[in-house]
């Protein structure tokens, strides 16, 4: 009986291990400079599941790859958020936008 259990435990650890899988994804994120890019990845990267992360400053698109079993892309765009920069569906509050440095701010 033990050895049942511990072969079906055994089984479930594995097929979990297994359904995990790095992801590549892209989505916008608002900035203007060298500046903002070294703080968008280092906001991106700073949540656990995240593999890479680059942020083009001319098409201000994010690419990113993540562990899907780890984060999501709504997090790094949170975190990303929390640093200021409005990205994806996720808005920056005005008091972290005012944080930003006068040549870091985009919003018009």
């Amino acid at each position: 009986m033990k050895k049942m259990m511990v072969l079906m435990m055994s089984a479930l650890l594995l097929s979990g291990v297994a359904s995990a899988k790095v992801v590549k994804t892209t989505f916008k994120v608002g900035g203007v400079c060298d500046l903002c890019k070294a703080r968008i990845e280092k906001a991106a990267r700073s949540v656990p599941g995240v593999k890479t992360a680059s942020w083009n400053v001319k098409s201000k698109q994010m690419v990113l790859t993540y562990d899907n079993k780890l984060t999501a892309p709504r997090k790094v765009e949170a975190a990303i958020a929390g640093a200021g920069h409005d990205a994806g569906s996720v808005k920056a509050t005005s008091a972290a936008y005012q944080k930003l440095p006068g040549c870091c701010r985009y919003r018009k």
